[in-house]
């Protein structure tokens, strides 16, 4: 069995972060383990309180799962600060750690901040150098380059080339918020070649947990020994399926469903 950890918060909600994450490694057959860096208090509404877990807390996580189970590959999720931030990248050196992909989670659907302004710069020197590879979405990537966010295919490419600067090995961009398009088109860059992703473009406001979904897909795959193409494709796949069969749970923004790719093969 094939092992997949993800260091990310806690949704109660059960649409995103740590709950997401183990239920998309189940059902794509990795064996799920898990370090909570906060715990949130949210539902499909939004984001109603969050509370970072403390540095010792995070670290004991991170050193019980590591120095007993290892594992095949990691995902990380909400960091919220510098100092965790700085604290993963330390344990995932140290344990010698393959097959990352950083997710580089800021703010909720609902607009609720979930990286501190001030963390950005750890991210991007600590963490983005070790990754395999990272799964922005255009917001984030706007960010994480300190530009205005891309509107054309065009502009993703270039952003793409930029975010490969940084340090990871891959970059996909997600490109679900690109206005106009009835597809929903991705970029996977390796430093040398772009390659699309598309797929068809559903109207629903059930897409809570995305993100995490896809990155939790792609974490999924490595660890079961996919190459990047193969695991970035099958993750695509994976939330596509996902978002056309949503979950309308709650009074605002629903989750994804997560057994719709084994249920709909």
């Amino acid at each position: 069995m094939n092992i997949a950890l993800t260091i990310a918060g806690s949704d109660s909600g059960g649409g995103a972060g740590i709950q997401a994450d183990l239920k998309t490694f189940q059902e794509l057959g990795a064996f799920g383990t898990s370090v909570i860096t906060a715990i949130t208090a949210q539902n499909t509404l939004g984001v109603h309180g969050v509370f970072p877990q403390s540095i010792a807390a995070i670290e004991a996580q991170l050193d019980a799962v590591l120095s007993d189970m290892g594992t095949d590959s990691v995902k990380t999720g909400m960091l919220f600060s510098a100092e965790i931030i700085e604290l993963v990248a330390h344990k995932l050196e140290h344990y010698h750690v393959n097959n990352i992909v950083v997710d580089p989670v800021m703010i909720a659907k609902g607009g609720a901040s979930l990286l501190q302004d001030a963390a950005v710069e750890a991210l991007v020197t600590k963490l983005l150098p070790l990754a395999t590879v990272i799964t922005p979405n255009l917001p984030e990537a706007a960010k994480i380059l300190g530009v205005d966010e891309m509107t054309t295919l065009e502009g993703m490419e270039s952003a793409a080339k930029k975010l490969h600067e940084l340090g990871p090995k891959y970059v996909v961009l997600k490109g679900g918020h690109l206005q106009g398009d009835e597809k929903s088109t991705d970029i996977l860059y390796d430093g040398e070649n772009i390659t699309l992703l598309e797929a068809e473009r559903v109207s629903t406001k059930n897409t809570h947990g995305t993100g995490c979904t896809f990155a939790a897909a792609i974490a999924a795959q490595l660890a079961k020994g996919d190459e990047i193409t193969v695991a970035v494709k099958t993750a695509k796949q994976f939330i596509s399926a996902a978002i056309a069969h949503s979950l309308s749970i709650g009074k605002g923004i629903g989750p994804t469903n997560h057994a719709a790719y084994r249920l709909n093969k």
